[in-house]
């Protein structure tokens, strides 16, 4: 008798086969001699919609919210139906004595292969492989040590719980706002409060108001010192007249005194190791990388080159069971750029503590660190490889002492006056030396951080209680007070964060979606709302733009993962809530005007036509739901030059076809199989693909060959709805 293993992606899946030697490879699985190796692609079964319960849902109308079927149905879906199909075919055989559930290991992993195992029917033992890295020794140790699948029970109810909320609630709410309102308008339990963390902030901003500020500096040789009172301990002083009123008191000085000094040794003790909501946002900050380039980048080192273990865990410990590994897994960077601190580190016993393990703060997954897979730099990419250093330089990082300094603080007399500097003499670079010298990351890293003044990474002379100071230069600064910034990806997803807004791996996604429903927009490194976002704000009810609320519903769903709470009396109170926030949209007197309406009409229907940014580009789209009409903002350029100014030529379509347009010069010409862009050869057919992808859905324009065959199937040269 055999083990079905199912995992979750045909990549994953091969390398489980050839670690369990499955060599008989068939279309939709692998076999050998005791284990038969399928795989879902992502998700194959998913909710059904709306329409699936009843037909006349297929129509949005705002009477028949809210739709609250009594057991939510599953469907598979409909692009995943053969591998669907091979799965159930292989469930029937008799062969096989249990299931091995070998999907990612977290709760989305797991409701991929319960929903499966549901439409399938499987009623035979199940088993659970539960593994942090993808490396052969993991897969052949966590097969040698596989769960009982029972187990994860509790993880599997969770995971449908929230499935079911997010379908009711954001299907909804979607559904109401934009039969209400005739606009499309999406909102959901997770991405509205993410909203309305940022229109606090616009908020703050737009009610801020700038004030001028004067702040007095001392020049003394090689440091500054800055001017501060008990009346004003930052040293800014608001009125300039009293600043010149200072400035003029403190010309006569000729020279400053020291009245106290005070020597403090100092210490930072290492970052704690990466979870992925913390490596979302150093690479955000460091490297640029947006939540779901970190989280795309880092699958691809996880489940592909295999060097770093499980991506979507919320832990930066790790487990007392790993320490037996960590010398492997520092061997393993031997002969790379980090070789010189591994091997520093192996030459005598790690110092594990208790900021680098910790039982109590690992619940799934550990911390993202390195394997023991030895890398081969050169295969990765440049983004795999940026990613990879800053894994492992934070890991390395765990195992070095504190970075320590003595800092000094200085307070100097100046005319009665008090004057403040600050210094430090680096005594132990610690942590810090294994990002030589390049920068370190720092706890405090903050968007909205203060910097010090004047700068506490100054140097200071020898100085001694008493000392007078003969050079001496005063100036007077003119500031003006800031408004609080926009956030960063980094900071929204602090945010995020604090407010028990979503979980590590689902935080990027939400952004996303924001983003592709044209509520956010990214303006050079931050984020903002837009004028869709500000009024969705406005027409949202009070409830669900509540972050306590979606956060008490998040802390909930981890009860239901842990077995303590009860999943039935959440889905009850996602459902009263549902009602209730329908209720409100259907009686709620709020308007919505579209912020990007333009003064052009929709041929079709005569309504006005929307500007929304769209994957290619800029696009014109009918602003009445009812109409299908859009059209490029822009016009595409052809590779055909301007006989006079010699710029590219705009493609337009006519009714004697395709030509190519001037507008600066008004030169025309057609693109037809004589010539232009439009002919023959290498540059024409180029010209028609770029067209086809432009136009078409990324559809391939059919060859002459296969329109005979068509024709002569009886099947003509129409394409199917169905892509």
């Amino acid at each position: 008798m055999k083990s079905l293993v199912l995992a979750e992606k045909p990549s994953v899946a091969k390398e489980i086969a050839r670690v369990l030697g499955c060599q008989q490879k068939h279309k939709h699985y692998m076999e050998g001699p005791q284990y038969v190796v399928t795989w879902a692609l992502g998700h194959l079964v998913t909710l059904a919609e709306p329409e699936e319960y009843d037909p006349k849902y297929k129509t949005w109308n705002l009477e028949d919210l809210p739709l609250l079927p009594s057991k939510m149905k599953l469907k598979v879906i409909r692009e995943t139906t053969p591998q669907f199909k091979a799965i159930s075919q292989l469930a029937q055989r008799g062969d096989l004595k249990e299931l091995i559930i070998a999907t990612d290991a977290g709760r989305e992993g797991e409701l991929v292969a319960r929903w499966i195992m549901e439409l399938v029917r499987w009623r035979k033992p199940y088993k659970r492989l539960w593994i942090s890295s993808q490396t052969d020794k993991a897969i052949r140790d966590g097969f040698a040590q596989l769960k009982p699948g029972p187990a994860y029970d509790p993880l599997y109810r969770s995971a449908v719980c929230r499935a079911e909320a997010d379908w009711l609630i954001g299907l909804n709410i979607t559904r109401a706002l934009t039969c209400k309102h005739n606009a499309q308008l999406a909102a959901g339990r997770v991405q509205t409060p993410t909203l309305a963390a940022m229109m606090d902030r616009e908020a703050q901003i737009r009610s801020f108001q700038a004030k001028d500020f004067w702040m007095l500096r001392a020049q003394l040789g090689s440091f500054q010192a800055l001017w501060r009172s008990q009346a004003h301990p930052d040293g800014r002083l608001f009125d300039k007249a009293a600043a010149d009123a200072l400035l003029e008191k403190l010309k006569t000085a000729r020279s400053a005194k020291v009245s106290a000094l005070k020597v403090s040794e100092k210490s930072e003790p290492h970052p704690l190791a990466y979870d992925l909501t913390e490596l979302q946002r150093d690479a955000n900050k460091r490297l640029g990388f947006t939540a779901k380039q970190t989280s795309n980048v880092l699958q691809r080192l996880y489940e592909q080159h295999k060097l770093v273990t499980y991506p979507r865990t919320d832990s930066r410990y790790l487990s007392s069971d790993m320490v037996s590994t960590l010398p492997d897994r520092l061997k393993a960077l031997l002969g790379t750029p980090y070789g010189a601190s591994a091997k520093g580190l192996l030459a005598k016993p790690l110092p594990v503590t208790k900021r680098i393990v910790d039982d109590s703060k690992v619940s799934d997954h550990h911390a993202i660190i390195p394997t023991d897979e030895r890398p081969q730099l050169q295969l990765l990419g440049a983004d795999e490889r940026r990613l990879y250093d800053l894994i492992v330089r934070r890991f390395l990082s765990l195992f070095f002492p504190a970075f320590r300094y003595d800092e000094t603080a200085v307070t100097l007399d100046i005319a009665g006056e008090s004057f403040h500097a600050k210094g430090r003499i680096v005594k132990d670079q610690g942590w810090k030396a294994v990002y030589d010298g390049s920068s370190a990351p720092s706890e405090a890293d903050d968007d909205d951080a203060p910097e010090e003044e004047p700068s506490s990474l100054q140097s200071l002379p020898a100085l001694q209680l008493g000392t007078e100071l003969k050079d001496l230069r005063l100036s007077q600064q003119k500031g003006t007070t800031k408004p609080p910034g926009r956030y960063t990806e980094a900071g929204l997803l602090s945010v995020m964060e604090k407010q028990g807004l979503g979980t590590p791996a689902t935080r990027a996604d939400i952004i996303e979606k924001l983003l592709s429903t044209d509520t956010i927009e990214r303006r050079m490194n931050t984020l903002q709302p837009t004028g869709k976002g500000v009024q969705l704000m406005e027409l949202v009810v009070p409830e669900l733009r509540s972050s306590e609320l979606t956060a008490s519903w998040e802390r909930e769903l981890e009860r239901i993962a842990k077995g303590q709470g009860d999943p039935d009396a959440f889905m009850a109170g996602i459902r009263k809530q549902t009602e209730a926030i329908v209720r409100d949209v259907k009686n709620s007197s709020a308007e919505y005007k579209p912020h990007n309406l333009t003064h052009s009409k929709c041929p079709d229907c005569g309504s006005p036509l929307q500007d929304i940014k769209g994957k290619r580009g800029r696009m014109l789209v009918c602003s009445s739901r009812e109409c299908s009409y859009k059209r490029a903002a822009e016009a595409q350029l052809s590779n055909k030059r301007c006989p006079q100014c010699r710029k590219k030529m705009e493609i337009h379509t006519g009714k004697a076809g395709k030509y190519a347009q001037c507008r600066p010069c008004n030169v025309i010409e057609m693109l037809n199989d004589s010539g232009g862009s439009g002919g023959r050869g290498k540059a024409g057919k180029r010209q028609q693909s770029q067209l086809a992808e432009q136009y078409s859905d990324n559809a391939k324009l059919p060859s002459a060959l296969e329109e005979a065959l068509k024709a002569a199937l009886g099947k003509g040269s129409g394409g199917s709805d169905d892509e």
